[in-house]
């Protein structure tokens, strides 16, 4: 599996699971899943968003209202600099790397139980220069190769 596509499936799994029981999504849920799509709303903003957006007026939204405004919020962002964003939380050392020990604290506050060797083949996959660890231009080249950038 590469690198993104562990991220994206995170990301999604987050998203998710920020949803209640009840399939919907309040003004500190949307909060919290933007941030984690690198976006930071303020309050306000966020209470925009939902009633915009919000058609029965519950001061919620629904997963197919969360898609709708995402796929607009989405398309507004700078796609490199975005992936930049996703790099460096990652790279939370600011070394200009992911390293192992890197995607091994993001699997963890994923809550991904993932061996130390199905990480390693992560990076391995990225790497393209053998160093062991994944640049930026080889995060982006997988995020390419992946179409999600």
């Amino acid at each position: 599996m590469y690198l993104l596509q562990y991220a994206c499936m995170q990301f999604c799994s987050s998203i998710l699971s920020s949803i209640d029981y009840i399939g919907t999504i309040d003004a500190k849920e949307l909060k919290v899943a933007m941030r984690a799509l690198g976006f930071e709303p303020k309050k306000e903003e966020v209470r925009k968003m939902i009633a915009e957006v919000d058609k029965d007026g519950s001061g919620t939204i629904d997963f197919d209202e969360f898609i709708a405004m995402m796929t607009v919020k989405m398309g507004e962002r700078d796609s490199r600099e975005e992936m930049m964003k996703a790099f460096r939380l990652f790279d939370d050392d600011e070394t200009g790397k992911i390293s192992f020990r890197n995607l091994k604290r993001v699997a963890k506050e994923l809550g991904e139980k993932m061996t130390d060797e199905e990480l390693q083949e992560m990076i391995d996959e990225a790497d393209m220069d053998g160093d062991g660890e994944v640049c930026q231009d080889e995060f982006l080249r997988i995020m390419k190769k992946t179409n999600l950038y």
